[in-house]
């Protein structure tokens, strides 16, 4: 098993390596630059359009329900953890090259949630679609559809399933005294519940969950912010300062760190947290009920800005504000103590949340899960799957995982390939329904006088 481990570490190493991550960052400023900068000029459209519902549209989940699913399968542990981690091994700087991937990711989603909606299909369960289905029906490659699902439904396991619950028991067990078996019950009970109702129940659950997490953290870090305005523009400084010019942090962490590699963690760190260039969040946008593939392109557009820019910005800001992390550098608890530094009470908010964040993960990923053994494997196994998804929550509430952590990371790689040859080879299909749905707009606004 160690000789395993050690060779899925560098198979890691090297598919996440530096020609991935320029496809990746790549992919989103080819669409960025193609689309004239969709994601600068287009948000406060996007957020209309969320306000609003398509009453003859057809789909399973509204275009609300789509975007708080996607949140909720995203917004994970990487969120907390991921962010300190980039700051123990990267410096400060990395933090401002997230916020670059993040910025170009928003493009790459658009263009995936365009095709998804263009090329989805409806099935036993409802509406489906997402890479696989581009890939098959835009493409013609029914071959690299399989693979994309395949490691989607691999991935599923690992991010998805026993990594999150691991997360969860493990915080349970050290600040709750609560035994993993227990832990482990709980929340595979409580999934067992939510999975039974398909779609329209997950999105339910999400609708009410992932605002509330992603606000309870994000207020919290925002009200310690304001209290504290000096040591907030200190660290915004720094994170520029560093993203060019790196120094050491103290205890050497990233003293020897080239500018390369400050980018290319940032840049790992920053796509960990959004999954821009994946294609998970385009399994989801296929169920919403959207007129056009635009309008929930649009909407699909925000993840990253909420993940990236929002969210992992609140922990970047919190950790640079608090000096302790200059001696300390578990990056697993550097956010709970940098909130305890500020109040020394205020700790169980940051567990509370690390807590919501790695659920949501589960939820979410079952359905990416789900619609991936469908295309696989056909609908009537979807009912195994679920039986061995909730299996893998208990096992990995009780087990160690660092041999699934690696095999997802590699499969999360995997999974990125097959999707962003196929959204580089359908920018045009991207490009007309873009022209279309804006043609169609400004037509409207004469028509109205609106304009």
């Amino acid at each position: 098993m160690i000789f395993l481990n050690t060779f899925l570490e560098i198979l890691k190493t090297w598919v996440w390596g530096v020609p991935l991550l320029i496809l990746l960052v790549g992919t989103g400023l080819f669409y960025t630059f193609l689309l004239r900068g969709i994601q600068f000029s287009k948000t406060f459209h996007a957020f209309r359009i969320l306000c609003t519902r398509d009453k003859h549209s057809k789909g399973d989940i509204s275009q609300f329900s789509s975007l708080m699913l996607s949140i909720g399968a995203t917004v994970g542990i990487g969120s907390i953890i991921g962010v300190s981690v980039a700051i123990v091994s990267g410096g400060p700087g990395s933090i401002f090259w997230m916020w670059v991937t993040g910025l170009v990711g928003m493009a790459t989603k658009y263009a995936e949630g365009v095709l998804s909606l263009k090329y989805r299909e409806v099935g036993k369960f409802g509406y489906k679609g997402g890479p696989m289905y581009y890939i098959k029906n835009g493409l013609h490659m029914p071959k690299l559809a399989f693979v994309f699902a395949f490691f989607t439904l691999v991935a599923s396991f690992g991010i998805g399933s026993m990594t999150q619950a691991n997360a969860v028991s493990s915080i349970l067990l050290h600040h709750a005294s609560m035994p993993t078996w227990l832990s482990g019950l709980i929340i595979t009970a409580i999934t067992a519940l939510i999975l039974m109702g398909g779609i329209k129940s997950i999105s339910k659950f999400s609708d009410y969950f992932a605002p509330f997490m992603v606000l309870l953290y994000v207020l919290t870090t925002l009200y310690i912010v304001l209290t504290h305005p000096s040591a907030a523009l200190d660290a915004l400084k720094l994170i520029v300062l560093q993203a060019f010019h790196p120094q050491p942090i103290l205890g050497g962490v990233a003293g020897g760190a080239s500018l390369l590699a400050i980018i290319q963690i940032g840049v790992s760190k920053g796509l960990f947290s959004n999954e821009a260039g994946m294609g998970s969040a385009a399994i989801v946008a296929a169920a919403s009920k959207s007129a056009h593939p635009v309008k929930q392109a649009l909407i699909t557009m925000l993840q990253p800005l909420i993940i990236t820019l929002v969210v992992c910005t609140s922990t970047a800001l919190l950790v640079l504000m608090a000096p302790v992390h200059y001696q300390f550098h578990d990056a697993s608890l550097l956010t709970y103590e940098s909130v305890r530094y500020f109040y020394p009470n205020g700790g169980w908010i940051v567990f509370a949340s690390t807590i919501f964040f790695a659920y949501s993960t589960i939820v979410g990923w079952a359905y990416y899960g789900e619609r991936s053994i469908e295309f696989t494997f056909g609908a009537s196994y979807i009912v195994v799957y679920r039986f061995l998804y909730l299996g893998g929550i208990f096992v990995g509430a009780l087990t160690k995982l660092e041999f699934v952590w690696n095999f997802s990371d590699i499969a999360n790689a995997l999974m990125a390939i097959p999707n962003l040859i196929a959204l580089l080879l359908l920018h045009k299909v991207v490009v007309a329904e873009t022209k279309s749905y804006f043609a169609l707009q400004t037509q409207a606004c004469y028509a109205t006088k609106s304009c």
